[in-house]
Protein backbone atom coordinates (compact mmCIF):
# COMPACT_ATOMS: atom_id res chain seq x y z
CA UNK A 1 0.00 0.00 0.00
CA UNK A 2 0.77 3.41 -0.17
CA UNK A 3 2.06 5.69 2.51
CA UNK A 4 -1.10 7.52 2.66
CA UNK A 5 -3.10 3.57 3.04
CA UNK A 6 -0.88 2.60 5.89
CA UNK A 7 -1.47 5.63 7.68
CA UNK A 8 -5.62 5.60 6.84
CA UNK A 9 -5.18 2.43 7.84
CA UNK A 10 -3.24 2.51 11.30
CA UNK A 11 -5.48 5.73 12.32
CA UNK A 12 -8.77 3.30 11.95
CA UNK A 13 -7.65 0.41 13.28
CA UNK A 14 -7.19 1.98 16.65
CA UNK A 15 -10.22 4.83 16.12
CA UNK A 16 -12.62 1.76 15.65
CA UNK A 17 -10.85 -0.30 18.68
CA UNK A 18 -11.76 2.06 21.08
CA UNK A 19 -15.74 2.63 20.71
CA UNK A 20 -15.91 -1.07 22.25
CA UNK A 21 -14.49 -0.17 25.69
CA UNK A 22 -16.89 3.03 25.44
CA UNK A 23 -20.31 1.44 24.15
CA UNK A 24 -19.68 -0.95 27.34
CA UNK A 25 -19.27 2.03 29.71
CA UNK A 26 -21.94 4.01 27.88
CA UNK A 27 -25.10 1.42 28.50
CA UNK A 28 -24.38 1.59 32.00
CA UNK A 29 -26.78 4.45 31.42
CA UNK A 30 -27.88 4.77 28.45
CA UNK A 31 -30.24 2.07 26.11
CA UNK A 32 -28.53 0.73 23.23
CA UNK A 33 -31.69 2.98 20.96
CA UNK A 34 -30.91 6.56 23.28
CA UNK A 35 -27.21 5.90 22.95
CA UNK A 36 -27.00 5.65 19.04
CA UNK A 37 -29.46 8.25 18.68
CA UNK A 38 -27.00 10.34 20.80
CA UNK A 39 -24.04 9.15 18.82
CA UNK A 40 -25.17 10.20 15.13
CA UNK A 41 -26.77 13.12 16.07
CA UNK A 42 -24.05 14.15 17.61
CA UNK A 43 -21.53 13.09 14.51
CA UNK A 44 -24.68 15.20 12.23
CA UNK A 45 -24.87 18.09 14.06
CA UNK A 46 -20.98 18.74 13.38
CA UNK A 47 -20.92 17.61 9.98
CA UNK A 48 -24.52 17.86 8.20
CA UNK A 49 -24.42 21.89 8.50
CA UNK A 50 -20.94 22.15 6.57
CA UNK A 51 -22.18 19.62 3.97
CA UNK A 52 -25.20 21.38 3.61
CA UNK A 53 -23.24 24.87 3.33
CA UNK A 54 -21.54 23.13 0.56
CA UNK A 55 -24.47 21.95 -1.51
CA UNK A 56 -23.47 18.23 -0.76
CA UNK A 57 -26.48 17.14 0.64
CA UNK A 58 -28.10 17.99 -2.53
CA UNK A 59 -26.00 15.47 -4.65
CA UNK A 60 -25.85 12.97 -2.06
CA UNK A 61 -30.18 13.04 -1.47
CA UNK A 62 -30.77 12.64 -5.37
CA UNK A 63 -29.29 9.05 -4.74
CA UNK A 64 -31.98 8.72 -1.83
CA UNK A 65 -32.19 5.16 -2.06
CA UNK A 66 -28.49 3.39 -1.39
CA UNK A 67 -28.18 6.22 0.91
CA UNK A 68 -30.73 4.49 2.98
CA UNK A 69 -29.75 0.91 2.05
CA UNK A 70 -26.21 2.07 3.31
CA UNK A 71 -27.48 3.93 6.26
CA UNK A 72 -29.89 0.53 7.52
CA UNK A 73 -27.32 -2.25 6.96
CA UNK A 74 -23.86 -0.06 7.91
CA UNK A 75 -25.03 2.31 11.00
CA UNK A 76 -28.70 1.63 12.03
CA UNK A 77 -28.76 -2.06 12.62
CA UNK A 78 -25.03 -2.80 13.71
CA UNK A 79 -25.11 -0.17 16.24
CA UNK A 80 -28.04 -1.06 18.08
CA UNK A 81 -27.04 -4.53 18.13
CA UNK A 82 -23.85 -3.69 19.21
CA UNK A 83 -25.21 -1.35 21.57
CA UNK A 84 -27.63 -4.63 22.71
CA UNK A 85 -24.88 -7.28 22.74
CA UNK A 86 -22.48 -5.27 25.03
CA UNK A 87 -25.06 -5.69 28.14
CA UNK A 88 -23.81 -8.91 28.01
CA UNK A 89 -20.62 -9.33 26.50
CA UNK A 90 -17.27 -7.92 28.02
CA UNK A 91 -16.19 -5.30 25.15
CA UNK A 92 -12.79 -7.01 24.12
CA UNK A 93 -14.74 -10.19 23.31
CA UNK A 94 -17.20 -7.94 21.21
CA UNK A 95 -14.16 -6.78 19.16
CA UNK A 96 -13.25 -10.17 18.62
CA UNK A 97 -15.76 -11.38 17.16
CA UNK A 98 -16.24 -8.19 14.79
CA UNK A 99 -13.02 -9.09 13.66
CA UNK A 100 -14.59 -11.79 10.78
CA UNK A 101 -15.94 -9.15 8.58
CA UNK A 102 -12.69 -9.61 6.44
CA UNK A 103 -13.61 -13.07 5.39
CA UNK A 104 -17.26 -11.84 5.22
CA UNK A 105 -16.35 -9.14 3.03
CA UNK A 106 -14.45 -11.50 1.11
CA UNK A 107 -16.92 -13.93 0.15
CA UNK A 108 -19.05 -10.68 -1.12
CA UNK A 109 -16.54 -9.68 -3.37
CA UNK A 110 -16.21 -12.99 -4.92
CA UNK A 111 -19.53 -13.01 -5.79
CA UNK A 112 -19.28 -10.09 -7.12
CA UNK A 113 -18.22 -8.46 -10.64
CA UNK A 114 -15.71 -5.82 -9.47
CA UNK A 115 -12.32 -5.87 -9.93
CA UNK A 116 -11.34 -6.03 -6.08
CA UNK A 117 -10.82 -9.41 -5.83
CA UNK A 118 -8.29 -10.96 -3.60
CA UNK A 119 -5.34 -12.98 -3.78
CA UNK A 120 -4.55 -16.10 -2.88
CA UNK A 121 -1.49 -14.58 -0.47
CA UNK A 122 -4.12 -12.13 0.55
CA UNK A 123 -6.56 -15.12 1.02
CA UNK A 124 -3.81 -16.66 3.36
CA UNK A 125 -3.69 -13.54 5.24
CA UNK A 126 -7.37 -13.51 6.15
CA UNK A 127 -6.92 -16.83 7.19
CA UNK A 128 -4.10 -16.32 9.65
CA UNK A 129 -6.24 -13.13 10.90
CA UNK A 130 -8.59 -15.60 11.50
CA UNK A 131 -6.47 -17.53 13.33
CA UNK A 132 -5.33 -14.84 15.65
CA UNK A 133 -9.01 -13.85 16.41
CA UNK A 134 -9.25 -17.89 17.35
CA UNK A 135 -6.06 -17.41 19.92
CA UNK A 136 -7.05 -14.47 21.23
CA UNK A 137 -10.21 -15.35 22.30
CA UNK A 138 -8.75 -18.95 24.01
CA UNK A 139 -11.01 -20.96 22.39
CA UNK A 140 -13.50 -20.36 24.89
CA UNK A 141 -17.09 -18.68 24.61
CA UNK A 142 -18.72 -20.58 27.05
CA UNK A 143 -19.53 -17.68 29.16
CA UNK A 144 -20.62 -15.60 26.34
CA UNK A 145 -24.90 -15.48 25.95
CA UNK A 146 -26.04 -17.13 22.91
CA UNK A 147 -28.08 -14.80 21.57
CA UNK A 148 -25.64 -11.66 22.30
CA UNK A 149 -23.29 -13.68 19.91
CA UNK A 150 -25.63 -14.07 17.00
CA UNK A 151 -26.05 -9.98 17.53
CA UNK A 152 -22.63 -9.73 17.19
CA UNK A 153 -23.05 -12.16 14.17
CA UNK A 154 -25.21 -9.70 12.43
CA UNK A 155 -23.19 -7.27 13.11
CA UNK A 156 -20.53 -8.54 11.12
CA UNK A 157 -22.45 -9.20 8.05
CA UNK A 158 -23.92 -5.18 8.09
CA UNK A 159 -20.34 -4.45 8.80
CA UNK A 160 -18.48 -6.33 5.40
CA UNK A 161 -21.78 -5.29 3.49
CA UNK A 162 -21.87 -1.53 3.99
CA UNK A 163 -18.54 -0.87 2.04
CA UNK A 164 -19.65 -2.78 -1.00
CA UNK A 165 -22.84 -0.78 -1.22
CA UNK A 166 -20.81 2.36 -0.50
CA UNK A 167 -18.25 1.46 -3.22
CA UNK A 168 -20.57 0.55 -5.99
CA UNK A 169 -23.14 3.16 -5.79
CA UNK A 170 -21.85 5.67 -3.70
CA UNK A 171 -18.39 5.85 -4.39
CA UNK A 172 -18.29 9.33 -6.54
CA UNK A 173 -20.27 10.88 -4.35
CA UNK A 174 -18.70 14.19 -1.90
CA UNK A 175 -17.94 11.79 1.28
CA UNK A 176 -18.54 14.30 3.35
CA UNK A 177 -22.34 14.29 2.29
CA UNK A 178 -22.54 11.08 2.35
CA UNK A 179 -21.72 10.74 6.02
CA UNK A 180 -23.42 13.87 7.11
CA UNK A 181 -26.68 12.61 5.43
CA UNK A 182 -26.65 8.97 6.79
CA UNK A 183 -26.13 9.92 10.22
CA UNK A 184 -29.02 12.57 10.20
CA UNK A 185 -30.93 10.04 8.96
CA UNK A 186 -30.11 7.24 11.76
CA UNK A 187 -30.11 9.79 14.50
CA UNK A 188 -34.02 10.46 12.81
CA UNK A 189 -34.57 6.50 12.95
CA UNK A 190 -33.34 5.99 16.07
CA UNK A 191 -35.27 9.48 17.74
CA UNK A 192 -38.74 8.12 18.71
CA UNK A 193 -37.12 5.07 20.39
CA UNK A 194 -34.18 6.99 21.76
CA UNK A 195 -35.93 9.81 23.34
CA UNK A 196 -38.39 7.79 25.06
CA UNK A 197 -35.81 5.72 27.27
CA UNK A 198 -33.12 8.99 27.20
CA UNK A 199 -31.74 8.32 31.24
CA UNK A 200 -34.04 9.60 33.71
CA UNK A 201 -31.12 10.85 35.91
CA UNK A 202 -28.19 13.10 34.61
CA UNK A 203 -25.15 10.48 33.76
CA UNK A 204 -21.49 10.74 35.28
CA UNK A 205 -19.11 12.20 33.55
CA UNK A 206 -17.54 9.01 32.03
CA UNK A 207 -20.88 7.99 30.60
CA UNK A 208 -20.68 11.50 28.75
CA UNK A 209 -17.48 11.62 27.56
CA UNK A 210 -17.84 8.10 26.05
CA UNK A 211 -20.58 9.03 24.31
CA UNK A 212 -19.01 12.32 23.23
CA UNK A 213 -16.19 10.77 22.03
CA UNK A 214 -18.11 7.99 20.03
CA UNK A 215 -20.12 11.15 18.19
CA UNK A 216 -16.84 13.20 17.14
CA UNK A 217 -13.98 10.88 17.19
CA UNK A 218 -15.32 7.44 16.55
CA UNK A 219 -18.35 8.97 14.25
CA UNK A 220 -18.09 11.80 12.49
CA UNK A 221 -13.95 11.98 12.10
CA UNK A 222 -13.89 8.15 11.82
CA UNK A 223 -16.27 8.35 9.03
CA UNK A 224 -14.33 10.65 6.90
CA UNK A 225 -11.23 8.76 7.50
CA UNK A 226 -12.90 5.30 6.77
CA UNK A 227 -14.00 6.86 3.26
CA UNK A 228 -10.44 8.34 2.35
CA UNK A 229 -9.24 4.54 3.20
CA UNK A 230 -11.96 2.85 0.82
CA UNK A 231 -10.78 4.80 -2.08
CA UNK A 232 -7.16 4.80 -1.04
CA UNK A 233 -6.94 0.21 -1.14
CA UNK A 234 -10.26 -0.64 -1.85
CA UNK A 235 -13.52 -1.88 0.10
CA UNK A 236 -12.42 -5.26 0.97
CA UNK A 237 -8.51 -4.63 2.63
CA UNK A 238 -9.91 -1.81 4.22
CA UNK A 239 -11.94 -3.85 6.40
CA UNK A 240 -9.27 -5.25 7.02
CA UNK A 241 -8.68 -3.02 10.13
CA UNK A 242 -11.02 -5.42 11.85
CA UNK A 243 -8.36 -7.49 12.27
CA UNK A 244 -6.00 -4.47 13.95
CA UNK A 245 -9.08 -3.39 16.06
CA UNK A 246 -9.25 -6.60 18.41
CA UNK A 247 -6.02 -5.50 19.71
CA UNK A 248 -7.08 -2.48 21.07
CA UNK A 249 -10.31 -3.55 22.11
CA UNK A 250 -8.82 -6.00 24.16
CA UNK A 251 -5.90 -3.70 25.58
CA UNK A 252 -8.62 -1.25 26.64
CA UNK A 253 -11.13 -3.50 28.16
CA UNK A 254 -7.98 -5.11 30.08
CA UNK A 255 -6.43 -1.89 31.19
CA UNK A 256 -9.60 0.05 32.27
CA UNK A 257 -12.46 -2.04 32.86
CA UNK A 258 -9.99 -5.20 34.57
CA UNK A 259 -11.36 -8.02 31.69
CA UNK A 260 -9.42 -11.09 31.70
CA UNK A 261 -6.85 -11.71 29.09
CA UNK A 262 -5.28 -15.41 29.33
CA UNK A 263 -1.47 -16.33 27.94
CA UNK A 264 -3.18 -16.18 24.03
CA UNK A 265 -3.45 -12.48 23.82
CA UNK A 266 0.13 -11.88 22.78
CA UNK A 267 0.09 -14.89 20.53
CA UNK A 268 -3.17 -13.85 19.29
CA UNK A 269 -2.36 -10.02 18.40
CA UNK A 270 1.19 -11.58 16.57
CA UNK A 271 -1.18 -13.44 13.97
CA UNK A 272 -3.28 -10.65 13.62
CA UNK A 273 -0.90 -8.01 12.97
CA UNK A 274 0.71 -10.25 10.56
CA UNK A 275 -2.37 -11.55 8.75
CA UNK A 276 -3.19 -7.84 8.24
CA UNK A 277 -0.24 -7.34 6.36
CA UNK A 278 -0.53 -10.46 4.36
CA UNK A 279 -4.32 -9.77 3.55
CA UNK A 280 -3.60 -5.65 2.84
CA UNK A 281 -0.80 -6.78 0.35
CA UNK A 282 -0.38 -5.45 -3.49
CA UNK A 283 -2.73 -7.06 -6.02
CA UNK A 284 0.10 -9.36 -8.67
CA UNK A 285 -0.80 -9.61 -12.18
CA UNK A 286 -2.51 -13.18 -12.36
CA UNK A 287 -2.60 -14.29 -8.93
CA UNK A 288 -5.95 -12.76 -8.53
CA UNK A 289 -8.88 -15.49 -7.49
CA UNK A 290 -10.77 -14.14 -10.15
CA UNK A 291 -11.71 -10.79 -12.50
CA UNK A 292 -7.73 -10.48 -12.62
CA UNK A 293 -6.41 -7.08 -11.19
CA UNK A 294 -2.52 -6.18 -12.58
CA UNK A 295 -0.60 -5.24 -10.10
CA UNK A 296 -0.82 -1.56 -8.97
CA UNK A 297 -3.98 -0.97 -10.48
CA UNK A 298 -5.55 2.32 -9.42
CA UNK A 299 -7.46 2.85 -6.27
CA UNK A 300 -10.27 4.30 -7.78
CA UNK A 301 -10.84 1.89 -10.21
CA UNK A 302 -11.62 -0.38 -7.28
CA UNK A 303 -14.36 1.14 -6.06
CA UNK A 304 -16.18 2.21 -8.78
CA UNK A 305 -14.41 5.76 -10.13
CA UNK A 306 -13.10 5.48 -13.89
CA UNK A 307 -9.71 5.22 -14.05
CA UNK A 308 -8.22 8.23 -14.57
CA UNK A 309 -10.65 10.55 -12.90
CA UNK A 310 -9.24 13.22 -10.38
CA UNK A 311 -10.68 13.63 -7.38
CA UNK A 312 -13.11 16.33 -6.88
CA UNK A 313 -11.99 18.89 -4.28
CA UNK A 314 -14.51 17.77 -1.73
CA UNK A 315 -13.22 14.13 -1.77
CA UNK A 316 -9.72 15.29 -1.49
Amino acid sequence: MTRRGWLLFGAMGIIWGIPYLLIKVAVRDFTPASLVMARTGLGALLLFPIALRRGDVTVVARRWRPLVAYTIVELAIPWGLLSQAEKRLPSSLSGLLVAAVPLVGAVIALGSATRDRLSRLQVAGLAVGLAGVVVLAGLDLSGAAAASIAEVGVVVVGYAAGPAILARHLSDLPALGVVAASLLLCAVLYAPAGVARLPGHLPGWRVIASVAVLGVVCTAAAFLLFFALIREIGPVRATVITYVNPVVAVTLGVGFLGERAGWSTLLGAALILAGSVLATGRYRRGAALAGKAPSGAAPAAVVGRPPGRPLGAAER
